[in-house]
């Protein structure tokens, strides 16, 4: 069960949030790979860390094969034992899954408070490729340990309004889990690296990047480069290439949303994009 909560005042943002990126390096085992989220939360946890990131697919590992299968069961096994060290260790969790539900499946991102609920499952909005996975259906806008938040997963971050939408709503944070292109795509890299850092300048917004590493050996798997980014575009953590690497950064959160006109050509684009938003988050909040 989601559990939407509704915005509080901006009066009682937290001031400050640390939180965390995790670059991990996931096989196709939940089992195994829920056991290294869960050593890291508990391990971060004991930092005072508030939130921890792991990248796209992190819990299932990543392809865009056809015919990629998990079991349902095994997943929700996992989901459940990620949740219950977030209650009792008090640490939020964005983490990159499959989800499956009414003969679909989404490549998706769960995201977990401090006290063990599920409070958004976003699928992936703009699919790379993914031939098993269907797109998901509402952009992300939700409260995470006192602060209005969004999410997006990989291919979406070249979708401006995914992140501009949520902002003007009021999001001040956007989680950003990938497994972007290779070492063997290299030239793809500066794109990968402009393009969080414009959405997070252009909205105003801070950004927690937790993308997978490469594999040495054959330049496999994504690129790293794991990044937690300023509100105003500039980069406070990186990550290494290979590296299995965890950046830890605490936020100041400055209370109040983006201001854009709403007026014009764009304004009125924004305007009924927002009210999208808004009618798909409280028909949620509804169910």
């Amino acid at each position: 069960m989601i559990r939407l909560i509704p915005f509080l005042c901006a009066a009682a943002y937290a001031a400050e949030l640390k939180v965390a990126a995790v670059q991990m390096r996931s096989a196709f085992d939940v089992a195994a790979n829920a056991a290294k989220i869960i050593a890291s939360l508990e391990k971060l946890a004991g930092e005072g860390v508030q939130v921890a990131a792991f990248p796209e697919c992190a819990l299932t590992g990543y392809t865009t094969a056809a015919g990629f299968k998990v079991s349902a069961d095994e997943v929700l096994k996992a989901e459940n034992q990620i949740a219950a060290v977030c209650a009792r260790r008090r640490i939020a969790a964005v983490v990159g899954t499959v989800y499956q539900a009414n003969g679909k499946v989404f490549n998706a991102a769960l995201v977990i408070n401090s006290k063990g609920e599920t409070v958004e499952r976003f699928g992936k909005l703009q699919l790379a490729g993914e031939k098993w996975a269907t797109p998901g259906n509402h952009m992300a806008l939700f409260d995470l340990e006192g602060v209005p938040s969004t999410l997006i997963i990989c291919h979406d971050e070249r979708y401006p309004e995914f992140v501009r939408l949520p902002a003007i709503a009021g999001a001040r944070v956007v989680y950003y889990i990938s497994h972007e292109s290779s070492m063997k795509n290299e030239s793809k890299l500066p794109g990968y690296r402009a393009q969080m850092m414009a959405r997070a300048v252009e909205n105003g917004i801070h950004a927690v990047a937790a993308n997978a590493p490469g594999n040495v050996a054959d330049n496999s798997g994504s690129h790293g480069h794991s990044r937690i980014i300023k509100d105003d575009g500039n980069i406070l953590k990186e990550a290494s290439i290979y590296g299995e690497d965890v950046l830890v950064e605490t936020l100041t959160i400055r209370p109040g949303k983006l201001t854009r006109p709403l007026e014009g050509v764009t304004g009125a684009w924004w305007k009924l994009g927002l009210e999208q938003l808004m009618r798909e988050r409280t028909r949620r909040l509804g169910e």
